[in-house]
């Protein structure tokens, strides 16, 4: 089914009008219009953080963000992998209705496709990108200069990220060469993450007198792991007597010692904001992208009582940690069950920034859990249903039930998360119209994934790193 077909048939648009979450005109802010960070880890899992309890990755800043602002529970990711839940957060739309649902080389937005960044810039902000795009390469449609973004540093192609060593980083579609890396994965002379916080920084410093959009989408510790040996990190965890599963100690060391490492960047945006005396008006999202992996065994206990891990649909691959900082109008210390996704990323922002969301996304704005009910004016609705789709395997959440199809030809199991969180005791047979309403809910939400185009085949992806 074509996607205006879709939203004509089910009268989407004017329902999400309708919707106090979408489209909202917000209330603006004794304040000003707040700048916004959101800072996004590249595969950290949802138990990955000290104040989850991990007994081995520390997180001493990303805890106090916890202790100061609001901890969410039941925050989902957009999708199972990097590319498409980087879609889903950018436009508001699910796996169903987005255009990258999957990783790919080149698969990159439409040119008609609107993202976060382009309401933003709109409403009056300063738009910068730094890190992972993943939503369309060099010379295609889908290039973040084409979607709302005055700069855009770091990786346009999610394979090229792979690398913390690469020959070369991009800013606004043209190379960076970094001189001295020879295309070793591990080793070189310019180590990418210094480069792109660097960049985060000189944005936050260049536009503290206007409101800002940061996109803070750091790739550590995806990736292959090398780090540079003078890092202060690696030199807390290089020695450490680990013994893993799964993986070489010695990669498990690197990843530890890279989530300190942006956890120690992320406390540096937090002082650099009270450098800037901005700190009270600058709300920071931090989160992963997608479900942990399970690299080494269970060493560091990715996704401890879920069932499944990065790339699968079910809980292990979908529940990231999400945490919401805002001195003075986020609840300090809140630790909220609200049920969310990224496609509500893309209203929540805009409501924030005192801009207007697209009519048809997915997404509902949770303002109102943010800041409380009385500061936005209203109640905080809910999603009647959230949808995930991923090559082969279809998911649906309505409530505490979720209904997944793990495969094209296997039958859809259905899960109580309230009663059974790993998703270990399938309850489809006993009741039959619960699944066949989640059915129907999946069969429309998938529409025919049209994708954009290479405009330019000598910028495009060609396999080089």
């Amino acid at each position: 089914m074509q996607r205006r077909d879709f939203l004509k048939a089910a009268g989407f648009a004017a329902a999400a009008l309708a919707l106090p979450g979408y489209a909202q005109t917000p209330r603006p802010s004794a304040r000003g219009k707040p700048n916004i960070v959101y800072i996004m880890i590249d595969e950290l899992g949802y138990f990955e953080l000290s104040c989850m309890g991990n007994k081995y990755l520390k997180t001493p800043n990303v805890d106090r963000m916890a202790a100061e602002g609001m901890r969410f529970t039941q925050a989902l990711a957009g999708g199972p992998v990097c590319a498409p839940t980087r879609c889903v957060l950018m436009t508001g739309q699910h796996t169903g209705h987005c255009t990258v649902r999957k990783n790919s080389q080149v698969w990159p937005m439409r040119a008609e496709d609107v993202t976060v960044a382009e309401v933003l810039r709109k409403a009056g902000y300063a738009t910068g990108g730094f890190g992972k795009w993943g939503c369309g390469d060099c010379g295609t449609t889908g290039a973040p200069e084409r979607h709302g973004f005055d700069i855009f540093f770091g990786y346009y192609n999610q394979t090229h990220a792979h690398s913390f060593f690469p020959n070369y980083l991009v800013r606004n579609g043209e190379k960076v060469p970094l001189e001295g890396n020879t295309g070793d994965y591990h080793t070189g002379k310019q180590f990418s993450q210094y480069l792109i916080f660097d960049e985060s920084v000189k944005f936050i410093r260049q536009n503290k007198d206007k409101p800002f959009f940061c996109y803070c989408a750091w790739t550590p510790p995806h990736g292959q792991w090398g780090i540079p040996e003078d890092e202060p990190a690696w030199q807390e965890f290089k020695d450490k007597p680990w013994t893993v599963k799964g993986g070489s100690a010695r990669d498990a060391k690197v990843y530890a010692a890279m989530v300190a490492m942006v956890d120690r960047q992320i406390g540096q945006i937090f002082a650099l904001l009270r450098e800037l005396e901005i700190d009270d008006n600058t709300i920071v999202f931090f989160s992963g992208d997608n479900g942990g992996k399970r690299y080494f065994g269970n060493f560091f206990e990715p996704n401890r009582q879920f069932r499944g891990e990065k790339g699968q649909l079910y809980e292990g691959g979908l529940r990231i940690p999400m945490i919401v900082r805002w001195p003075g109008r986020i609840k300090a210390g809140a630790v909220s069950d609200f049920l969310w996704y990224f496609p509500d990323v893309m209203p929540t922002l805009a409501e924030l920034a005192g801009g207007r969301p697209p009519e048809n996304i997915d997404g509902l704005s949770i303002v109102p859990t943010l800041l409380g009910e009385d500061a936005a004016g209203r109640t905080q609705p809910k999603h009647e249903f959230l949808y995930w789709e991923h090559l082969q395997q279809v998911a649906v959440r309505m409530g505490n039930y979720k209904a997944i199809q793990p495969a094209k030809n296997k039958p859809f199991e259905l899960y109580d998360l309230g009663k059974d969180i790993g998703e270990q005791n399938n309850i489809a047979g006993k009741f039959p119209d619960v699944l066949a309403k989640m059915m129907a809910y999946a069969e429309q939400s998938h529409t025919e994934n049209l994708i954009g185009e290479v405009l330019d085949k000598e910028k495009a992806w060609k396999g080089h790193q």
